[in-house]
């Protein structure tokens, strides 16, 4: 018997989890945050009261652990993957701080997730009005605006990208709720609907001159703006493993769980739901490895990236076509879930990714230091 995505995702790594617990309840919500477009409000300050938001990461020392970090985001992404997208934020925006943050912003950092902060990263400029900066006395003046802003209205810090007055691109850390304005996004997405994603206009706001995290293009910078791929790819590996729970119940529900084509093409979606899993622990040990060549890193990733979303389509499809009309009606658990894995899949330039991870093994072997 196939094992459920809470015992796939408690017994494939150690120690103990830290969400597996809230699976089974975050999916009973999942439908009702997606009707509503609701931001899950519960559900973040449930991952807050159990010590999730504020796991130590990687980057971080100590017992950051990779295995730990992508164990977590799998099972949220198991449970509900616009929560699964918000988190993955707050841990990318907490990254990118530890990484480039002077000691006195990383303690600010810290101080504000055992406070319970829920962190954003918006780096998408719309196509007009991009968010710029200027300084002034009173600190740094905002104009413009970001898009795809996941969050908009419910989280208190984010970490911005903003264009200075020599057109570099400064990332800047804001405490939220100072002014910004928000609104919904003019072509809503199809999915990752309780991600809630708009976008968020910052002008007149001032911000602290000490808001300058590293300098200018270090967002960019290379190996962390391509390796923190892989924490994304955690919840769509862990959004896949539930799309099979589904998948598998429904056909023993409607007695087809004992027809071979369905077992066929499940068993294809099972290889290439584990196929998903043990890339995600591979690369995230590579990517926060310090020691590893970054560009062996960023190759690893990119490869990565591309196997998981593979993964998940190839997945996707066949468990409709076993299903049916079913797998494409509102109501059910297998529509939500592809229509927010569709989407969370979009990410940009998967060609040049592609290619460009082929071009380092080409001449490197994939496996070794």
């Amino acid at each position: 018997m196939a094992r459920s995505c809470q015992e796939w995702l408690v017994n494939s790594i150690a120690p103990p989890p830290l969400a597996a617990a809230l699976i089974p309840w975050m999916q009973q919500r999942a439908a009702l945050l997606d009707a509503a477009a609701g931001f899950p409000v519960d559900e973040i300050a449930a991952l807050r009261a159990n010590g999730a938001l504020r796991l130590r990461l990687p980057v971080e020392g100590g017992d950051g652990s990779p295995d730990r970090l992508a164990e977590m985001l799998m099972q949220i992404g198991a449970g509900n993957l616009s929560v699964g997208r918000l988190v993955e934020a707050h841990v990318n925006a907490r990254h990118l701080i530890a990484r480039f943050g002077t000691p006195e912003q990383r303690a600010r950092a810290d101080a504000d997730v055992r406070e319970g902060h829920l962190f954003a990263l918006w780096v998408t400029d719309p196509p007009n009005g991009g968010l710029r900066m200027t300084p002034e006395r009173a600190g740094i003046r905002l104009d413009g605006g970001k898009m795809f802003c996941s969050g908009a209205g419910h989280v208190t810090r984010a970490l911005v990208t903003a264009t200075n007055a020599r057109g570099g691109a400064q990332m800047l850390t804001v405490a939220l709720q100072n002014g910004e304005r928000t609104q919904a996004l003019e072509s809503p997405l199809q999915g990752m609907r309780a991600a809630v994603t708009g976008a968020v206009d910052f002008t007149g706001c001032i911000i602290d001159a000490d808001a300058c995290l590293g300098k200018p293009g270090d967002y960019l910078r290379e190996p962390d703006f391509s390796t923190g791929a892989w924490r994304g790819s955690a919840v769509a590996a862990g959004g896949l493993q539930s799309l099979l729970d589904q998948a598998t119940a429904q056909l023993r529900a409607a007695g087809r769980g004992d027809n071979p084509h369905h077992l066929q093409r499940l068993g294809s979606a099972m290889i290439a739901a584990e196929t998903c899993r043990l890339w995600v622990l591979q690369a995230a040990r590579i990517a926060e490895d310090d020691q590893t060549d970054p560009a062996r890193a960023v190759a690893y990733v990119g490869l990565a990236r591309i196997a998981v979303e593979a993964g998940c389509l190839d997945a996707m499809q066949l468990v409709q076509r076993s299903l049916g009309l079913s797998a494409f009606r509102r109501g059910n658990p297998v529509e939500r879930i592809c229509r927010d894995l569709g989407t969370y899949l979009r990410q940009p330039a998967p060609d040049e990714v592609l290619t460009e991870a082929a071009t380092f093994f080409a001449t490197h072997p994939l496996a070794g230091p």
